[in-house]
């Protein structure tokens, strides 16, 4: 494919040359009756892998929601992010690879432009609603933090406070809009947030919005939700707690597209759900008679591959799986194309929109996906690009994922195999055009 780093003027280019052909003469009008201004629902879960939904082949959870909504849309098999929580997170709000922008845990650059920042600008409503992690709220300097960040209105968990972690479940620590959200005790931290995102659907349904809900679960402690037996508030380990948490995670997103409905917004609404990283490490789900071990903080697949589905009715289409690649770094341009807007000036945005795919225009847009796992100084072993099947890190490992999707053993070339030795080829050009070195 090249070089994956665009330049705003080609970006601009690509993205007006794509906004032509599916918005040109005798193209179906789009998203309703507003083609250039679709609504947007980013939901994102923690601590989630592509193995956990009964979609994807999953068998260990409830998620029947989830299941309708890409029976309904778009589902992909093949989305890739970071190993871990807050750089997953910086990568997608900004379509930058943590080389170039991650600085440490739990910090977003100020200087960053992020996608909520290009939608404002751009005339949306926005909010995030959910897990931060970005900032530490006991410093007075971050008090509007998510605003500055591009949002208008927020209501998120403060992960840090006054040298703490708090809770995030029961008797939560909510900072909303700018200052501690009182009267939580007794209350469940996610119905708090989800409601969030529910009435700010409801105040904005007549002026395009970007809801961003980074969603708190299912990361531990393992607690019992409002809906099981005992209802205890205290963290636990085990199996059970973590699938009754994927299960209410389920129904809190239910509980969006079912308002969404109800205020007839669907056709005018994409929604997008992915997860931030793997599965924890303990849990061990199944997909069919296959154990799949939680590999959370990983670059294997099991730290790395989440979930991706995509719905809108009359626009993306129902029922389709599609194996096009996707890494972390396409979710802004793919949403500064949906706005038909500008991304951010002056700074190299490495993704590469994916609405192509999501119209069913193209199979897929790029022909590997980079994971970087940490700052400009991660190693050769945080370091890896990827096509569906190859993987080669920057140390010179390569795997078949399609043989070895635990990655056990790398693959030798020994004049046998010309497609491993292709891939090597192909893949050692990838991961020098990114970075500049191997």
């Amino acid at each position: 494919m090249g070089n994956d780093n665009l330049t705003r003027r080609e970006f601009l280019r690509s993205a007006g040359a794509m906004t032509a052909a599916w918005l040109g003469p005798g193209t179906a009008r789009l998203f309703g009756a507003r083609p250039d201004r679709p609504n947007i629902v980013l939901i994102m879960a923690d601590d989630l892998g592509y193995e956990t939904l009964g979609c994807n082949g999953g068998t260990s959870y409830a998620t029947p929601h989830l299941d309708r909504l890409a029976a309904g849309g778009m589902r992909f098999e093949h989305a890739y992010c970071a190993p871990l929580c807050s750089p997953t997170r910086v990568l997608l709000m900004t379509g930058r690879y943590g080389f170039r922008n991650y600085r440490e845990w739990g910090v977003l650059d100020p200087k960053e432009q992020t996608f909520g920042h290009v939608l404002r600008k751009a005339g949306y409503a926005t909010c995030v609603s959910g897990k931060w992690q970005l900032c530490k709220f006991d410093d007075p300097a971050n008090a509007d933090h998510p605003r500055r960040s591009g949002f208008d209105e927020h209501c998120v968990w403060t992960w840090h406070y006054r040298k703490k972690k708090p809770s995030r479940y029961w008797d939560p620590f909510i900072w909303q809009n700018g200052k501690m959200l009182a009267g939580t005790e007794g209350k469940f931290g996610p119905d708090i947030q989800c409601d969030f995102v529910i009435d700010f659907i409801r105040r904005n349904k007549h002026r395009p919005f970007f809801a961003y809900y980074p969603m708190n679960l299912v990361h531990a402690p393992f607690i019992e939700p409002p809906d099981m037996p005992g209802k205890k508030r205290v963290g636990g380990k085990g199996q059970a707690n973590y699938a009754a948490m994927v299960a209410y995670m389920d129904r809190c997103v239910g509980r969006v597209i079912a308002e969404l409905d109800k205020l007839g917004l669907r056709k005018k609404t994409l929604v997008l759900f992915t997860g931030d990283n793997g599965t924890p490490k303990g849990i061990r789900s199944k997909m069919g008679d296959v154990t799949i071990p939680g590999g959370k903080g990983s670059m294997t697949d099991g730290g790395t591959h989440v979930p991706l589905i995509a719905n809108c009715p009359g626009t993306v289409p129902a029922g389709k799986t599609t194996d096009a690649l996707v890494d972390f770094s396409d979710f802004l341009p793919t949403l500064v194309e949906l706005a038909r807007t500008e991304p951010p000036a002056g700074v190299p945005i490495d993704g590469r929109s994916f609405l192509p795919v999501l119209l069913g225009k193209k199979k897929s847009v790029r022909e590997w996906a980079y994971i970087h796992h940490g700052d400009a100084a991660a190693g050769p072993k945080l370091r890896a690009v990827r096509t569906q099947r190859w993987k080669l890190y920057a140390d010179g490992r390569l795997f078949d994922i399609a043989s070895d999707p635990f990655e056990k053993k790398p693959v030798e070339e020994n004049g046998r195999s010309s497609e491993a030795k292709k891939a090597r080829e192909q893949l050692t050009l990838a991961l020098k055009s990114i970075t500049g070195r191997p």
